[in-house]
């Protein structure tokens, strides 16, 4: 079973020119940015596991904030803290990690979608954050933000666990009504990380001053935290 799993937690793009030319003369951008193959290969070897047992499976969508990129391990992303936190706590549960570095929305709903359809297992429980590259990109993939986010609320599996985008932008704040209606119709669960989410990032952030590290993953971490065992709980699993 484990040969069919083919997805290598890669988009198939190179870095984009920003990050290209940052990395040319700031070295902790390129330092950060080295460790993107390297995390997504560690993923890549762990999910073959994951989808040869039988354990109910979180199922993590997102870019490299999921992957980890800018924490000590790929295993310090706000991801994989968090599961640890749940294994230790007595959750019986795998992690599935599709995120992949430079992913955005369509990304997900291209790439990272049809897997978790065809490996998430029975009753997977869906974990999303994602937008930041649709945002800080091109102005092409932030005006196309706010559709691409609709279409992904509307294909996720009920009862998923969505971030809202916590950037002041009117593209962000137009995907985050998508995401809010969808909750208040009772089909998904938000994270807000409006509200949730790290007053400041001072002294949270790695070499590159843009991804977090391992403390500012663990405050992300924080912020799913409490709504993952909401949901845990009132599917049945009482260890939340």
């Amino acid at each position: 079973m484990t040969s069919e799993l083919t997805y290598d937690n890669r988009t198939g793009r190179p870095p984009g020119p920003l990050v290209r030319s940052l990395g040319l003369v700031w070295r902790g951008v390129r330092d950060v940015r080295a460790q993107a193959d390297p995390y997504a290969a560690v993923w890549a070897a762990h999910n073959r596991e994951v989808i040869a047992g039988t354990r109910r499976r979180l199922v993590v969508l997102g870019d490299s904030m999921a992957q980890g990129v800018g924490a000590s391990r790929p295993e310090q992303g706000w991801a994989g803290q968090l599961h640890h936190r749940l294994v230790t706590s007595g959750h019986d549960l795998d992690l599935l990690n599709l995120s992949a570095t430079g992913a955005r929305v369509p990304d997900v709903l291209d790439q990272q979608l049809p897997v978790l359809e065809a490996f998430g297992g029975p009753d997977p429980l869906a974990l999303v954050l994602i937008g930041s590259n649709d945002l800080f990109g091109r102005r092409q993939h932030r005006d196309a933000l706010p559709a691409a986010m609709a279409e992904l609320v509307r294909r996720l599996p009920d009862g998923s666990i969505v971030a809202t985008l916590p950037q002041p932008r009117g593209a962000a704040q137009e995907a985050n009504t998508f995401i809010e209606a969808a909750a208040a119709a009772g089909r998904l669960h938000t994270v807000d990380l409006r509200s949730t989410g790290p007053d400041s990032w001072k002294g949270m952030l790695a070499a590159d001053f843009f991804h977090p590290n391992d403390r500012g993953y663990a405050a992300l971490a924080d912020a799913f935290e409490p709504v993952v065992r909401r949901v845990l709980a009132r599917s049945g699993d009482t260890r939340a």
